[in-house]
């Protein structure tokens, strides 16, 4: 199985670029089994989103006087 260091360290790369489809296999198993990084991994994913909501809305924002 798949360690709670390599599937974080997965899990963020799969926020920038897809993973292979046995990365995104391994990450999934682990995932069912860890609750923990299940956790974790929602956790990243709501970052990511709201960073990027976030910088969309100070690009909109630099643009006015």
């Amino acid at each position: 199985m798949m360690s709670c260091v390599r599937a974080t360290e997965r899990m963020s790369r799969a926020l920038d670029q897809q993973l292979s489809p046995m990365d995104r296999l391994q990450l999934r198993i682990h995932t069912l089994m860890c609750k923990d990084c299940l956790c974790c991994h929602k956790q990243l994913i709501q970052l990511h989103n709201i960073c990027q909501k976030r910088s969309t809305f100070d690009s909109d924002s630099d643009l006015k006087p």
